[in-house]
């Protein structure tokens, strides 16, 4: 040790009372033999100095490393004490500037009180009993939430069973309610075997993650208006994707083309496009599917319960004759395109009037995901009752063709009327009847007055469910919705636009239109139904849907070998 830092160590043990402490008079010159950093930083003034100067210098908030001596190791036990030196970090204002965005944008969302009544279907009331509105944007499509056949199931399995499933699979085993959804789903859908989720997010999030984290060098190609649920699952697949343009199938057969046939690939998309009401063309996606060796995966949340002869959806839709005719068979040949599609998921809380989601396709897939997947394994069943009810609804509405006609009559009336008043409909063949207005302030203006004072609630639709400068009105009738009702609606409608000033189809031809309102040469698609599906009876139905007799799904439970 030189002569001058001896005298500094010296002075620092006179008037220093961590040196005091940690080093006699005597002792100084053994420092020169030891770690003096190590020992440096048991002073809470030196260490705590010591330990910004390297988290600045490494750019991460962490201790110096450990010294190898055994100084230094019990050095490392000394953690700077910064809960009385450093301020915290303000979450309260991070989340008060994310919300204020929010507000400035408009995209706040306000969550309306309403009160489904089940005994005045499509009534509900708001905070008070007898303050009543009319809902008109329910995704209880066929309003089987009320249906008595599924209540009195529900109520019964309620009784027999209690509210809850008593954990997972895994851990409390399932039930014959299970067991019996399970069935009547694959049956629907016309495969193997089918897995029951808590939701569709879930059963969406839960396979696609799946699929991409499992197939080595998988490729997944998106369109661009998927749902939330399926974005989220192939972020969390951590693997290759491509999005391509809404149902532009030439762009997707370009990306498709960039990869050898060997690579597995993926394509998922949605049948019904919930916002803007359009459909994928199944068909030619299947197509392009075994032309370039790729898997399909298609949602049809939206189109279950309302589309088919037996409400399995588009896909089913597709071979609307085959289908009817075969009834619950599989129709001869297997080559429809719902045999085509390789897997299926649909939920249980739209059409089908309970809660939960699924995934219907082949035994040996099913019995994969029932193996593998974290959102299937670590997630508690649903309720009995949920899924009794469920499995309730799937038998009543396959064997009711008059539910899905009704519910695609009462869109046709308000779709006409809406055109009979220049009212900007998104055109689609579909049953949602999506009301452009384009600026999320007087979207939300029109829901509230529509609300207040018509008694008629339609929710705004902003941004992030849609594109800026696409806000909107989403109206979905059901069979409930008699022309009576949509009259009051219609002539509401009407009222609104005028009040607010909003514009109309001849005011977005003006501006060069958008999404098909006024847009030149737009031509508009068919109806999926058809006028001769529509003349259709009940007794036009194969008597074999009725009440059918299924067989446990052997997947369900594990395949024994």
């Amino acid at each position: 040790m030189s002569k001058v830092m001896e005298s500094i160590a010296r002075q620092s043990v006179k008037t220093c009372p961590f040196m005091q402490r940690a080093v006699s008079l005597r002792g100084l010159k053994r420092l020169h033999n030891s770690n003096l950093p190590a020992v440096a930083r048991q002073c809470p003034i030196v260490g705590h100095a010591m330990t910004r100067a390297y988290a600045t210098a490494t750019g991460t908030p962490r201790e110096a490393p450990a010294a190898s001596t055994k100084a230094g190791r019990n050095a490392n036990e000394i953690v700077a004490n910064h809960a009385t030196q450093e301020s915290t970090f303000d979450f309260d204002g991070l989340f008060e500037r994310e919300i204020d965005k929010k507000r400035v944008d408009k995209s706040y969302r306000f969550f309306n009180n309403i009160n489904r009544l089940a005994k005045e279907f499509p009534r509900a009331h708001r905070e008070l009993e007898d303050d009543k509105v009319t809902v008109w944007c329910s995704n209880d499509y066929l309003a089987l939430s009320k249906n008595q056949q599924v209540v009195d199931v529900m109520k019964k399995t309620l009784d027999s069973y209690g509210a809850g499933a008593g954990g997972t699979r895994n851990i409390a085993g399932h039930n014959r309610h299970a067991l019996k959804l399970e069935a009547e789903i694959a049956a629907l859908h016309k495969k193997e075997g089918a897995l029951v989720f808590s939701s569709c997010y879930v059963a969406n999030d839960a396979v696609l993650s799946l699929l991409g984290q499992k197939v080595k060098d998988l490729v997944i190609f998106s369109d661009e208006l998927n749902h939330a649920s399926m974005i989220m699952g192939i972020k969390h697949a951590q693997t290759t994707k491509h999005i391509f343009r809404h149902n532009d199938y030439a762009q997707l057969e370009e990306l498709l083309q960039m990869y050898p046939k060997s690579t597995p690939k993926l394509i998922a998309f949605e049948s019904v496009y919930s916002m803007a009401g359009s459909v994928a063309d199944i068909d030619k996606i299947c197509s392009l599917a075994e032309k370039y060796g790729a898997l399909t995966f298609l949602d049809e949340v939206h189109a279950v319960g309302l589309y088919g002869p037996h409400g399995a959806g588009v896909a089913e839709h597709h071979d609307f004759e085959s289908h009817r005719i075969a009834g619950i068979e599989t129709v001869p040949g297997g080559s429809t395109v719902m045999d085509r599609v390789d897997m299926i998921t649909g939920t249980l809380g739209k059409s089908f009037g309970t809660v939960g989601g699924y995934v219907a396709a082949s035994q040996k897939l099913i019995d994969w995901l029932r193996s593998y997947a974290p959102g299937f394994i670590f997630t508690t069943s649903l309720p009995p009752s949920v899924m009794a009810g469920a499995a309730e609804a799937i038998r009543f509405q396959r064997s009711h063709l008059e539910l899905r006609q009704l519910q695609q009559l009462h869109t046709g009336y308000v779709k006409r009327g809406m055109k009979e008043l220049g009212i900007p409909v998104i055109p689609n063949p579909s049953h949602i009847v999506p009301v452009l207005v384009g600026n999320p302030d007087l979207a939300k203006q029109a829901s509230d007055l529509l609300m207040d004072k018509h008694k008629i609630y339609v929710q705004a639709i902003n941004f992030p469910t849609v594109s800026r400068g696409t806000e909107r009105l989403r109206i979905t009738p059901t069979p409930g919705h008699t022309d009576d009702l949509s009259d009051i609606l219609l002539d509401a409608v009407d009222d609104v636009f005028k009040e607010l000033q909003l514009p109309r189809v001849k005011d977005w031809e003006s501006q060069g239109g958008i999404l098909g309102v006024g847009e030149p040469g737009f031509v508009e698609q068919s109806n999926l139904w058809t006028e001769e599906q529509l003349s259709l009876t009940n007794e036009h139905l194969n008597p074999n849907v009725r009440d059918p007799i299924l067989d446990q799904l052997e997947v369900s439970s594990g395949i024994k070998v």
